[in-house]
């Protein structure tokens, strides 16, 4: 299980009555890549490098940096101009490459021939407002969508990738076997990194 994946943060107020809790819990499209990307390195053996690609605004919104190194990842090498892009390494030897481009999905690994893409969406996952799941649906759409604009090529596994909720749970179960035929799986992930794929 994954700590600190959730970003807890206080409910503008047209969006207070809908919210679960205190506080609103952000499980942010950055956050999803990491999950996703740590469930990849544990399930696939001999797995030892994998690739993220946040932009810009991922990085305002989730502190790549500040997870890795809680979650026991070291900065061993920088790249570009941010200063959470670059290489970070376990001591199991598993490195996370995270650079800043677009174009390639999310959350990439590649093994003995076989390619893993995942294109991730987040939201806030404990909110019955309206808009907020309609936006938690509207992301699992769009991740789905995007995997059909990649290209399909032998021995290459796409995924689309959103936070576990009963919203995203119901539409995933709806699209799951016309999403799969056009050769896309759709994976759930709740808020300490447990995937499920929905069949």
């Amino acid at each position: 299980m994954l700590d600190g994946l959730i970003t807890a943060l206080p409910p503008p107020p047209h969006r207070i009555r809908g919210c679960e809790g205190e506080f609103e819990r952000h499980f942010s499209e950055g956050a999803v890549m990491i999950a996703f990307a740590m469930h990849l390195l544990r399930t696939i053996p001999g797995l030892r490098e994998i690739e993220i690609h946040p932009d810009g605004e991922h990085g305002k919104r989730f502190d790549f940096r500040g997870w890795f190194t809680k979650n026991g990842f070291e900065h061993s090498s920088a790249a570009g101009r941010t200063t959470y892009a670059g290489t970070y390494q376990n001591a199991a030897g598993q490195s996370v490459v995270v650079e800043l481009v677009s174009g390639k999905g999310d959350v990439v690994a590649q093994i003995d021939g076989m390619r893993f893409v995942a294109e991730c969406k987040g939201g806030v996952i404990n909110t019955k407002h309206p808009g907020q799941q309609s936006r938690l649906k509207k992301g699992l759409c769009e991740a789905v969508g995007l995997s059909l604009c990649a290209k399909a090529e032998p021995g290459t596994r796409q995924f689309a990738v959103a936070p576990r909720t009963p919203v995203t749970e119901k539409w995933a179960k709806q699209m799951a076997a016309r999403a799969r035929s056009a050769g896309v799986e759709i994976a759930l992930v709740d808020d300490v990194g447990r995937v499920t794929e929905i069949a």
